[in-house]
C-alpha cells in the first residue's frame, strides 16, 4: 500500500479546560501540552501506523517546531524527502479541549502559506508511485487544487478531506474520487449557511447535484453515511466507553480510510474500518498518542 499524503503540519498547543471562557475573561485550572498536529502530517503518521508507505508534502519552517516534524516523521517511517522548509514559521494550531471532549481550534499557517503548486508538481512521481493520494485543505487551496490535479491525470485514486471546508471551484469536483466531509463541511460545500437543518440525507442529495464521485459523510456518533452512485448506506457507529478528546478522531478516521481503499477493502468494509479508527483516537487524549495501530483497530472492530 502505497499513499501520497498532500497537507499540513502544524505544533498543537493544547489547553484543556472545564469550558470555554466568554469575551473578556480569564480562566485558571487548565492543563496544557504540546504535540504534533496539522491534517495531513496527522493522516500520514494515521496511514503509517496502519501499514502504509507515505510518502508526504508540506511546508515546516526552519525552527525547533519544524525539526521536531522531521524527528516525528523519521520515527514513524512516513517518508518527507518531499517537505520543503521555509523561512516562515512552522503552522501553530491553538486548541482548547472542554471537559466533554469538544474542541475549538485557531490556526496561524505560516510556512503552509509559501506552500504553491510548483512544489506539488515536484512531488509527482511521489504521487503517480501511489495507490491513493489523500488531500486537506488546511493549506492554499491552489495547492490542494494542483495536487488532485496531478493525481487525477497520472491515474492515481484521489480522497478529498475538505477541512477545513471551503467552496470548491466548478472543475475541481472531476478531479475527486472519494470525498470525506463532516456535516458541517458539507454545509460549506453546498452553499448552505452554518446555522442550516438539513439531514444527513439531505446533505448527501445536495452534494449529488453536482458530485459525481463516493461520498462519505461522518456524523460523528451517528456513524457515516456512504453513498456510492446514489446507493446509499448507513454505517453504525463504533461505540467507546468514554469520550476524552476528539481533536484527532477525523484524521484518524481519513487514515485509516486511506490505507482500507489502497489494499482494496470494499467500501462500507472500509468506512467501518476507519469508523473503529477514529472510536480509538476520541478516547484517548492528544492526537499523536491517540492514533492507532492495527491491533487497536481490530480489537474494536471484533466488539
Amino acid at each position: 500500500m502505497k499513499i501520497a499524503v498532500v497537507g499540513s503540519y502544524g505544533a498543537g498547543l493544547t489547553m484543556r479546560v472545564p469550558r470555554v471562557p466568554v469575551a473578556g475573561e480569564t480562566l485558571s485550572g487548565g492543563q496544557f501540552a504540546s504535540g504534533h498536529g496539522g491534517k495531513g502530517s496527522n493522516q500520514a503518521v494515521a496511514a503509517a501506523r496502519l501499514g502504509a508507505q507515505v510518502s508526504f508534502l508540506t511546508a515546516v519552517g526552519a525552527d525547533q517546531f519544524g525539526t521536531a516534524a522531521r524527528e516525528l516523521w523519521a520515527a514513524e517511517g512516513v517518508d518527507a524527502t518531499g517537505v520543503r522548509t521555509t523561512d516562515a514559521a512552522t503552522m501553530v494550531g491553538v486548541i482548547l479541549v472542554e471537559s466533554d471532549g469538544e474542541n475549538r481550534i485557531v490556526i496561524a499557517p505560516g510556512a503552509l502559506d509559501e506552500l504553491t503548486p510548483a512544489d506539488v508538481e515536484g512531488f509527482a512521481d511521489r504521487i503517480a508511485e501511489a495507490d491513493l493520494c489523500v488531500v486537506c485543505l488546511e493549506i492554499p487551496l491552489p495547492v490542494a487544487l494542483a495536487a488532485l490535479r496531478v493525481a487525477h491525470e497520472r491515474g492515481v485514486r484521489t480522497l478529498l478531506n475538505p477541512a477545513p471546508a471551503v467552496p470548491l471551484p466548478d472543475e475541481a469536483w472531476q478531479w475527486i474520487d472519494v470525498l470525506t466531509p463532516n456535516a458541517s463541511e458539507a454545509r460549506v460545500l453546498t452553499g448552505l449557511g452554518p446555522g442550516d437543518t438539513a439531514t444527513g440525507a439531505q446533505l448527501v442529495d445536495l452534494l449529488r447535484a453536482r458530485y459525481g464521485g463516493t461520498v462519505v459523510l461522518t456524523l460523528g456518533s451517528d456513524g457515516a453515511l456512504v453513498d456510492v452512485d446514489g446507493a446509499r448506506e448507513r454505517v453504525a457507529p463504533i461505540a467507546v466507553p468514554r469520550v476524552v478528546d476528539t481533536t484527532g478522531a477525523g484524521d484518524a478516521f481519513t487514515g485509516a480510510l486511506a490505507v482500507a481503499l489502497a489494499r482494496g477493502d470494499e467500501l462500507t468494509a472500509a468506512v467501518r474500518y476507519a469508523a473503529a479508527a477514529g472510536a480509538h483516537a476520541v478516547g484517548v487524549a492528544e492526537v499523536i498518542p491517540a492514533l492507532p495501530g492495527p491491533d487497536d483497530v481490530a480489537a474494536l472492530l471484533r466488539k
